[in-house]
């Protein structure tokens, strides 16, 4: 028998080859488990982390470089190249407002510690419209983008090229004709779909429109992690509008796999509204580095609402979203109802639900009966049955698919934006949340969750008590990657 030796050889060199390759890929696993284990926030994280890095590297350690990081590397850097300006009209903002609307007039009581989360004041004087559902939301906004005579600011995560999207595009376009200066920032991940031609389109007309990308610079190549989940429109500094709205057809129910699609958005008239300019400079800078003119002058509303703007993100020194759920949630002394299309808390924001429902707080949790994210529904189950083992209520909306993002506390204090429960509100997507403490407010807002809670079903015992083991054991899996959902 002959043996061709040259082509053993070739195989053990390859076979040796393979042998070093995963040794190095073990190697690099181990020492990202300990990497993972100092940087990652939460310590459900970390074990997940460090177990996938060292029982699956092949899988895990690119996965690790692609969205395992805690910070968003270069926004900071940016906000310090424009500290001098941006620092300048925050802190200029933030010393008129407490100016006008000193805190020892304000009693806002427990919730003093929001404005030292954000280091605004919260402003008097201020009017609010409720806008419930798409076709509200979007002949309001519309309308008042028709009366801008200065400038529009518009920051969306989802832009599509649809019927909604193009109804924009035209708005926008008439109004740049008109001298309007128009800032549009879409989120590059979340509008990832979005064709050329529509941006094309807008930035000959005039329009400055600049995606929000996460991976610019050497640094931040592969955070493709992080992303800007901001649904902000600015007009002319005095009109604002902020909720859970993005740009596409189904925010309408114009979509045919979700039909009905209830969401909240919320439009602010007052002082209140130069605290959502402030985020959408700072986004806007680190996305162009340049610094559009806005005005920044305090001016007194008509209104009676006390409002401030929350903004959060991956570059706060503290973990501002989720302080923010927390504080909520502590200290509420007869309610607190959350509506959120993404149910996945951290073992902090869980335990803290739990203490209010044994200490008699009704707390209710409203989440979608249909999802947009199957891995995401089945990494609620677990959570849902903790809840509900301990008194929580938890409604599925049955009557399309929900999207609002809601927090409603006892009888003085509400909120409104952009952030869900989960562990990506909290740690990795930039946010904002709209802070109303007004008794009349409140009152819409309950209205608004009670008729929710009538086109629903409250969930009477554990889904997965009678659910197959296939469905047990997906629940278990999508709940190891909850962290970074």
């Amino acid at each position: 028998m002959n043996f061709d030796w040259d082509l053993g050889l070739s195989e053990a060199l390859s076979l040796s080859g393979m042998a070093y390759f995963y040794l190095a890929l073990n190697v690099i696993g181990l020492i990202l488990a300990v990497r993972a284990i100092m940087i990652v926030r939460t310590s459900q994280g970390a074990i997940a982390w460090a177990i996938s890095l060292i029982t699956f590297p092949i899988i895990s350690v690119p996965l690790f470089f692609l969205v395992g990081r805690k910070k968003f590397h270069g926004y900071v850097e940016a906000r310090r190249e424009g500290i001098l300006e941006i620092n300048y009209l925050g802190k200029e903002v933030a010393a008129e407002l407490k100016e006008h609307y000193p805190v020892q007039e304000q009693n806002l009581g427990d919730y003093e510690v929001f404005e030292e989360l954000t280091s605004l004041s919260f402003t008097g004087t201020n009017s609010t419209n409720l806008l419930i559902d798409g076709q509200e939301t979007f002949k309001s906004m519309f309308e008042s983008i028709r009366d801008a005579k200065k400038y529009v600011l518009i920051q969306f995560y989802i832009v599509r090229d649809d019927y909604l999207g193009n109804s924009l595009s035209d708005l926008l376009r008439e109004k740049s004709k008109e001298g309007v200066d128009i800032y549009f920032l879409y989120d590059e991940v979340g509008s990832h779909s979005l064709g050329n031609e529509y941006i094309r389109d807008l930035r000959k007309s005039g329009v400055k429109m600049v995606p929000f990308v996460s991976t610019t610079g050497r640094s931040s190549r592969w955070q493709v992690n992080f992303r800007n989940h901001r649904k902000i429109c600015v007009i002319d500094g005095e009109i604002g509008f902020v909720g859970g709205h993005n740009i596409g057809k189904e925010y309408i129910g114009k979509d045919e796999f979700f039909g009905y699609w209830r969401d909240t958005h919320l439009k602010i008239a007052g002082p209140a509204v130069l605290g959502l300019q402030l985020p959408f400079l700072e986004d806007w800078f680190w996305s162009c580095k340049s610094l559009p003119k806005l005005v920044w002058d305090v001016e007194p509303g008509s209104g009676s609402k006390r409002i401030l703007n929350l903004p959060t993100g991956p570059v706060d020194d503290k973990e501002t979203c989720g302080l923010f759920f927390l504080h909520s949630i502590t200290h509420a002394k007869d309610r607190i109802w959350i509506a959120s299309p993404y149910f996945i808390p951290d073992s902090t924001i869980l335990q803290s639900l739990i203490l209010a429902s044994l200490r008699g707080v009704d707390v209710r949790i409203l989440i979608p009966s249909k999802s947009d994210r199957q891995l995401v529904h089945f990494a609620s189950l677990g959570y849902i049955s903790r809840c509900i083992e301990n008194g929580i209520k938890i409604y599925r909306y049955e009557k399309g698919f929900m999207h609002q993002k809601v927090v409603l506390v006892d009888d003085d204090f509400s909120s409104v934006g952009t952030a869900n429960l989960d562990n990506r509100s909290f740690r990795l997507n930039f946010e904002i949340m709209t802070i109303i403490i007004d008794r009349e407010f409140n009152n819409e807002i309950e209205v608004m969750l009670e008729d929710d809670f009538n086109h629903s079903r409250m969930i009477e015992n554990c889904e997965l008590e009678s659910a197959s083991f296939l469905h047990k054991f997906l629940a278990k899996v999508a709940d190891l990657f909850s962290p970074i959902l």
